[in-house]
């Protein structure tokens, strides 16, 4: 799976870049999001993860998607504004992606065919779904859309990945 660090990705700002060079080699949590989403505010935990896991090897990667009842129509500056204005936000961001169907990316390929607690893999089922990728590109862990960001199984699975302190 480590060719999942090498998918090519546009940033929100519309440079290209990969997967690998967004998270900087860290292990990350890959989340699709959405600024009018009944769980956007998971932006505010995704965030606190992101700023106390960072020193030890973790970002969090927000990747916007609009699949979802058209949750997410801002260009990319207003994505960034609101994002930054109403939670603080510092992780990487890619451009809009599509995460299911036929033009779902080449990303989402890959993180999708990981199954989740109960063994389902398949499509997003919402905004703010989460998969954790291991610092070698690997899906270690799927969580779905209501699992908040801080629950203890994600800290769990994100520290078993960490540098220790």
């Amino acid at each position: 799976m480590s060719d999942l660090l090498d998918v090519p990705v546009t940033t929100l700002q519309g440079a290209p870049t990969t997967v690998r060079e967004l998270t900087g080699g860290s292990a990350a949590l890959v989340v699709n999001v959405a600024s009018r989403c009944g769980l956007t505010p998971q932006y505010g935990a995704l965030e606190a993860l992101h700023e106390e896991y960072a020193p030890r090897g973790f970002t969090v990667l927000g990747v916007p998607c609009n699949q979802f009842l058209g949750q997410e129509p801002g260009t990319a500056e207003e994505i960034a504004e609101f994002c930054s204005a109403t939670y603080g936000v510092t992780f990487p961001m890619t451009g809009k992606l599509e995460v299911n169907g036929p033009g779902a990316h080449p990303l989402y390929q890959r993180l999708t065919a990981a199954p989740d607690a109960e063994g389902k893999a398949g499509d997003v089922q919402w905004n703010f779904e989460k998969f954790l990728v291991s610092p070698s590109g690997e899906v270690v862990g799927r969580f779905r859309p209501r699992t908040l960001p801080d629950a203890p199984e994600i800290r769990t699975a994100i520290e078993s990945l960490l540098r220790p302190e």
